[in-house]
């Protein structure tokens, strides 16, 4: 595969990392932010990732079911996983410790993320599903 492209290369690492979201911060050291950034916006036209918050990119895949185009993973997973990228600490949320303590037996859907320390303000989410996120203790 000739590397030559800023798009080949950004495709190369989206291919070979085990991560399933990505920040413009992962590929500036191949080339600046409005280069990169026009990058994933071809992408995610394309349909090779899709945006799930200001700043998150994630891993697609086709859905079996529909055909359509989806995130790889499921949106808890990938909003834990780019909480974290940001800088945010996630902790379990208040329904995850009321359960695990034998409080109550009502499951967790996990749409609910608690986070510590850092204040986020980006709404996570696609296709107009979100993740709702708490203060954690």
């Amino acid at each position: 595969m000739a590397l030559n492209t800023l798009e080949s290369r950004v495709r190369y690492r989206l291919s070979r990392s085990k991560d399933s979201v990505f920040t413009p911060m992962d590929f500036l050291d191949l080339s600046d932010r409005d280069q990169t950034g026009r990058v994933l916006r071809k992408l995610v036209a394309e349909q090779s990732l899709v945006k799930i918050a200001r700043g998150l990119y994630a891993k697609t895949k086709t859905s079996s079911a529909t055909g359509k185009t989806i995130p790889a993973k499921a949106l808890p997973v990938l909003a834990k996983e780019g909480l974290t990228k940001i800088g945010a600490r996630v902790v379990p949320s208040r329904a995850e410790q009321e359960y695990n303590s034998g409080k109550t037996t009502q499951v967790p859907t996990g749409r609910v993320i608690a986070i510590k320390g850092k204040r986020v303000s980006r709404k996570i989410g696609y296709n107009g599903n979100y993740i709702v996120l708490e203060r954690g203790a």
